[in-house]
């Protein structure tokens, strides 16, 4: 936690106490099914939780956005942002029913009012979001037919509506077919800690 605090000091008291409490959780569930691997929990808050937060260095939701996590997995990026934007609305997706039983009781257990979870593929959902979020799925000539068209025409941030997508590695042949309307920051900008040195936030507007 004190990582998070220190990129992150006004988090309310609120927000603290949510984000204090995602580590036992996590550890009760991971003890019954296998949601994040054993060695990633020993670095719980800055693998999982602050990756999740990098997005919210590019872009600040604003109430009442919609804003969908495809392929949530345990709930990232989706439960952290929906801890730092209390005000936004976040549906979280995953085709693995498993996975969403989890997300689902972390949410019930923070009472994230603005969250909800689905077990359902990203191309069977109906509904528009403004933003839709993911962390490293598939490659993104293949994720973006799946969102295309739920992305809503109405615009409220600086930011034209679109895909945030957390990933890392080269990227330079995977983003090549977009690359007159992708940008992309290095999270290595915004957080020291070495894990995040060839991470980045890709942001593709739609």
């Amino acid at each position: 936690m004190d990582t998070i605090l220190k990129y992150f000091p006004t988090l309310t008291e609120r927000q603290r106490e949510q984000l204090a409490a995602l580590l036992p959780l996590y550890e009760e569930w991971n003890a019954q099914i296998n949601v994040i691997s054993r060695k990633d929990m020993e670095h719980f808050y800055e693998h999982h939780v602050l990756h999740s937060l990098a997005i919210a260095k590019v872009i600040q939701f604003k109430p009442m956005a919609e804003v969908l996590d495809v392929g949530t997995g345990g709930g990232f990026p989706g439960i952290p942002l929906a801890i730092m934007f209390p005000e936004s609305r976040f549906m979280l997706i995953d085709s693995i029913g498993k996975k969403i039983k989890v997300v689902s009781s972390v949410i019930e257990s923070l009472g994230l009012t603005n969250t909800k979870a689905q077990q359902i593929r990203a191309e069977q959902l109906d509904g528009e979001f403004d933003f839709v979020v993911s962390r490293a799925v598939t490659t993104l000539s293949e994720f973006v037919p799946w969102v295309k068209g739920k992305i809503s025409k109405s615009q409220y941030h600086p930011l034209r509506n679109g895909i945030l997508y957390l990933k890392g590695g080269d990227l330079t042949s995977e983003l090549f077919p977009f690359r007159h309307k992708v940008k992309t920051w290095d999270i290595g900008d915004f957080f020291a800690e070495e894990y995040f040195e060839t991470k980045k936030v890709i942001y593709l507007p739609l």
